[in-house]
């Protein structure tokens, strides 16, 4: 059985384990371990995950059979009604077998029920996830080379309308 629930600063420890467990298979042949290691202390310290919650962030939870097995995290922007989807993370044995696109259209809905008509994310132009993403109704917007202190992510950002 799969659930998603929001998570919350209890589940900030988690989240961090996740992201550990899943980062290094995903990004492995894609970016340095080095760059690995800089974004996951930067990214999903359970100080910087509480930080992205007081910021706004919305994080959920994936279980299936009752084990934590992916999250996905969204917020605002800037631009009136679009939002961003900002993490989706699945266990690799998890991948393939529609949790990840049951994590994002529990996404989809939420920011619908907020006001949103877009939402868009930002994707590796590496990660194979960019293939799923266009499976579901996704399509490149722009290409984007973004510095990250002493790196570069190579990036494409992903637009889907919502209504």
């Amino acid at each position: 059985m799969i659930k998603i629930e929001e998570a919350s600063v209890k589940d900030l420890e988690i989240i961090h384990q996740l992201a550990h467990d899943i980062w290094w298979p995903t990004y492995k042949n894609v970016i340095s371990d080095e760059q690995i290691t800089f974004m996951l202390d930067k990214m999903y310290a359970t100080s910087a995950l509480k930080n992205q919650i007081e910021e706004g962030n919305v994080f959920l939870l994936l279980y299936v059979e009752g084990k934590a097995n992916g999250f996905a995290c969204f917020s605002n922007t800037a631009v009136d009604q679009v939002y961003k989807l900002q993490k989706l993370y699945l266990l690799p044995d998890q991948q393939g077998k529609g949790a990840g696109k049951l994590l994002l259209s529990s996404i989809e809905e939420k920011v619908k029920k907020l006001g949103a008509t877009t939402l868009i994310l930002n994707v590796n132009r590496g990660n194979k996830a960019q293939f799923f993403y266009q499976k579901v109704g996704y399509h490149i917007i722009e290409e984007v080379n973004i510095p990250y202190f002493q790196f570069v992510l190579n990036d494409y950002v992903m637009s889907k309308t919502l209504i």
